[in-house]
């Protein structure tokens, strides 16, 4: 019983209140079922019964049925072990009831079958095996011990209780059916709609996957687009520049600008969702390709890159949307910080840390907590999403992003990537 109890997939909490509502329907047929006896079955049997103990139990099992109901209203998913705790109910109520209804002799002990099998198909293992001790237990007392009833016509006797195990067989049978059945079909649907959302999940991961590239590979050709746009400025303001080249330069700057409108236009609309298909690779050998790549767009800014030596044994695996990360940071303190820029990586406690340094003017205290929330589309110079992009992706692998005052002016942009999220 032990190994069924750690091996038993927990109840999910939206089936829950389910099977609760499916017990309040079976119960309220256990009470007509016993009101029927009580009241009924004596007569066309010519029984004698002692008829107020039986109204008594069904009584209660009307009084749990509400209670449960309003419980429902307040609370639409219980907890777990209320499943348990009605089916001790349903036990307890029938067994009294048969306690005065001839014990075991009795054709209804069989509707103490129903709550087992029910208890069987929704309570954890060590629950259901609880509860089926419990009710042969009763079942075994209600053998020894029971109030007897007698019949008018002791010669029908036979026949009655032949008819009343037809009937109990009858009656458990469409109750188990009818549970299970219905119990089945949520299950199914349940798994229906997972499968649906899993499929829904995968397919828009693809789709904003490729919107993030396309946002981030944007986001970067603004800054060879901007130096273009400088050259040509510069060019066209030249003393012995001719009047042809003075229109090709007016065509260049044009079309520049046209470049830049048509990237802002796409970062605007695209999303923002991590980039798959990324490769083993060491840690700081990947951090020196990124640098290098980015200090090829930015060759006229000073990047010191100041490496943990550790970092030499820890292999990950960055997607394309780690590098964008970096590149954005390293872009925003060369533009806060023209003249240097410092790149320190290393461990700390499980994570990657990563801080990109610069000595500008600094972020005002009221906005490093929600810098790179949403995108800045008023911002004065460049697209205004890259520190979005940013911490989306640092999101999506459990990372942070932080923004601390730099001791002596500046910023310390921060990067932390737990290992086991970014690690083959």
């Amino acid at each position: 019983m032990s190994s069924l109890a750690r091996t038993q997939i927990p109840i999910p909490s939206g089936l829950v209140g389910a099977h609760l509502r499916r017990l309040v329907m079976l119960r309220w047929i256990s009470v007509g079922a016993m009101l029927l006896a009580a009241l009924a079955l004596p007569r066309v049997l010519g029984l004698v019964v002692w008829i107020g103990p039986l109204l008594a139990a069904a009584f209660a099992l009307a009084a749990a049925n509400l209670f449960a109901l309003a419980w429902l209203r307040l609370r639409p998913e219980p907890r777990p072990v209320v499943l348990f705790v009605h089916l001790l109910i349903d036990v307890l109520g029938w067994s009294v009831f048969l306690y005065f209804a001839g014990g075991a002799s009795n054709p209804l002990i069989s509707m103490l079958l129903p709550v087992v099998a029910i208890g069987a198909a929704v309570l954890p293992g060590a629950q259901a095996w609880v509860l089926a001790a419990l009710a042969m237990g009763s079942y075994s007392l209600l053998w020894r011990f029971s109030h007897p009833i007698r019949l008018e016509d002791a010669a029908m006797g036979a026949h009655w209780h032949l008819s009343g195990m037809w009937l109990t067989f009858v009656v458990s049978a469409c109750l188990i059916t009818a549970f299970v059945v219905r119990m089945t079909a949520a299950l199914r649907a349940r798994d229906r709609d997972l499968a649906d959302a899993r499929e829904a999940r995968a397919r828009d991961e693809r789709i904003v996957a490729l919107g993030n590239l396309a946002a981030g590979a944007a986001h970067s050709l603004g800054t060879p687009l901007g130096t273009l746009r400088i050259l040509v400025d510069e060019l066209a303001r030249g003393e012995n520049v001719d009047a042809e080249t003075r229109s090709d330069l007016d065509l260049m700057r044009e079309q520049i600008e046209h470049c830049k409108q048509t990237l802002a236009a796409l970062t605007a609309r695209a999303g923002n969702l991590r980039a798959e298909g990324g490769r083993p690779v060491a840690a700081d050998a990947w951090l020196r390709s990124v640098v290098g790549d980015w200090q090829v767009q930015r060759p006229h800014v000073h990047a010191v890159l100041d490496v943990d030596p550790a970092l030499e044994a820890v292999t990950i695996v960055a997607d394309d949307t780690l590098a964008q990360t970096l590149h954005t940071l390293v872009n925003n303190a060369a533009d806060a910080s023209p003249d240097e820029v410092g790149i320190g990586a290393g461990l700390a406690d499980g994570w990657l840390r990563i801080e990109v340094l610069d000595r500008g003017p600094g972020i005002p205290a009221d906005l490093r907590e929600t810098l790179g929330s949403a995108p800045v589309e008023d911002r004065p110079a460049g697209m205004g999403i890259g520190l979005f992009l940013a911490r989306a992706a640092l999101n999506r692998h459990d990372g942070r992003l932080s923004f601390l005052p730099r001791s002596g002016g500046g910023t310390i942009a921060r990067i932390e990537l737990p290992l086991e999220r970014i690690t083959p």
